[in-house]
């Protein structure tokens, strides 16, 4: 976690501060290794100054123990008083000396040594003080047999601290020699340690300098593909958010929002070419439509015959009726020529419905019975024209008519959650599941040649559905059986706006 906080710190730093922050610490990290090894070097050359200390102080013992043993014969020759000051000075150096040199019992030799020469400076010492005190006495023969003994002791002390000094010269000599190859595998390793650290401090500003130029040359390759045009090229990622990171991602969001914008434009470009496709598709059926009618599709038969029954009708009964049957006649023409080319409501599907039944009743003396079922306040409900009067044509020619019992036709109308369901069930010839599933396949064409047929089939009326609606899976027919019936159910959505116009 510290980890993490730690890098996160640093990758929120400046350029300038992180390159001030490693050339301060190279610069830290050089002084310490500097002071490290001068300390080491400095501790090791007091080492070998001091190796040789314990020969200068028994020198100087020599030497101050041979001053006093001189003060002691000026004093007997001359009994002079600067003598006895001086014979004074030297036994307190003396002593002080003494104090130095070890006075316990050891192992090593060097140090009874030393023990032996601190007991017989104090006994020369007495022995001195004896002999300077007789001479203050004037006291000759005592004096002068101290003086003796003094001298020999004097000279006992002075030959054992030279065979000390000796002793401990070898010793020192061979420390010497050690600490003086100590001293230069110091200087070896201060000499690698300083490669290291310089090695070490290279490698820190090779990676501080990576970490820089790496993401610029990311960047700076990326840059140029995209200005290629390469929009998909691989953008670079970085979790800095220095200068070059501050960059980086300015520049990563800009290639990517104008990767959304391409997109959206794709996107728009192609659903502009779709709907284009579809009121292209959409204005041919239409117009394929309208050319049936025009170029006689709707059938001669079909209004000849209806002519002729009308002029039957006006015959045999008041001319009211003819005048309703020509009204009928009239309206579902009129219907079918205007509303080619425009959107219909429910209404107006169901009166050009009942317009078609009536004039078929007409000419069938009552035959078709007909009936409708529509949930209120689905009038106003928009959807292409022409959709339902070729759908009931089909139950007439294709279910009930031939039949010998009463041909019935059902249509209702209801909502079925976001969508209205549009049912038209008739009682007539039913259909095999090889037959139906050939209409379903489009095999076998529905309303298009039929003596009484107004020429729009079945994949016309799929078609202008799906295209207006912009969906599919709204148009199903279904049939449980020859001399069953048929049923078509037609699913159109609710509060949508037609995609098709």
């Amino acid at each position: 976690m510290k980890k993490k906080k730690m890098l996160s710190w640093y990758q929120g730093l400046s350029i300038q501060t992180k390159l001030l922050m490693t050339f301060a610490l190279t610069a830290v990290l050089m002084f310490v290794i500097n002071i490290i090894l001068y300390s080491e070097i400095n501790r090791s050359m007091i080492q070998l100054d001091e190796v040789y200390a314990t020969n200068v102080s028994l020198n100087e013992l020599a030497e101050c123990l041979e001053h006093t043993h001189e003060e002691v014969y000026e004093y007997l020759n001359t009994k002079s008083t600067v003598s006895l000051e001086n014979y004074y000075r030297n036994v307190q150096e003396l002593k002080d000396m003494l104090e130095q040199l070890n006075d316990r019992n050891t192992g090593s030799q060097m140090k009874m040594q030393e023990k032996n020469i601190r007991g017989m400076s104090e006994t020369y010492l007495e022995i001195a003080d004896q002999t300077v005190q007789a001479k203050r006495g004037r006291n000759a023969e005592r004096y002068n047999d101290y003086y003796n003994e003094a001298s020999r002791t004097y000279k006992y002390v002075q030959s054992a601290i030279y065979r000390l000094n000796d002793i401990q010269f070898r010793s020192n000599s061979n420390n010497y020699q050690i600490m003086l190859e100590s001293l230069q595998y110091l200087e070896i390793i201060s000499s690698a340690i300083v490669i290291v650290v310089a090695v070490i401090n290279l490698m820190i500003l090779v990676l501080l300098t990576r970490s820089i130029t790496e993401p610029l040359r990311l960047l700076a390759r990326s840059a140029n593909e995209v200005a290629a045009g390469n929009f998909e090229w691989n953008l670079p990622e970085t979790e800095s958010r220095d200068e070059v990171g501050i960059v980086t991602h300015a520049f990563v969001k800009m290639v990517r929002s104008i990767r959304e914008y391409i997109q959206k434009t794709k996107e728009s470009l192609e659903k502009e070419r779709q709907m284009k496709e579809r009121e292209l598709l959409m204005e041919t059926h239409l117009k394929d439509a309208q050319l049936k009618y025009l170029q006689a599709q709707i059938n001669p038969h079909f209004l000849f015959n209806s002519l002729n029954a009308g002029a039957q009708l006006a015959l045999m009964e008041d001319a009211e009726k003819t005048s309703i049957f020509i009204e009928k006649m009239a309206d579902f023409f009129r219907y079918n020529v205007r509303k080619t080319e425009e959107t219909a409501t429910l209404e107006e599907e169901l009166e050009a419905v009942d317009s078609y039944v009536y004039i078929l009743n007409v000419r069938f003396a009552g035959e078709i019975h007909y009936e409708k079922e529509v949930y209120p306040g689905l009038e106003n409900l928009r959807m292409p024209s022409m959709i339902l009067q070729p759908l009931v044509e089909n139950a007439v020619n294709h279910g009930i008519r031939g039949v010998e019992r009463e041909g019935h036709i059902w249509l209702t109308a209801e909502p079925q959650g976001e969508t209205v369901h549009i049912q038209i069930r008739d009682n007539g010839e039913g259909m095999t599941k090889e037959r139906l599933e050939a209409v379903r396949e489009g095999q076998v064409r529905h309303g298009g040649g039929q003596g009484d047929s107004t020429g729009i089939g079945l994949d016309n009326v799929i078609s202008r559905l799906e295209l207006f609606f912009g969906e599919k899976d709204l148009f199903q027919i279904t049939s449980p059986g020859p001399d069953q019936g048929t049923s078509v159910d037609l699913w159109i959505p609710l509060k949508k706006e037609a995609k098709g116009i």
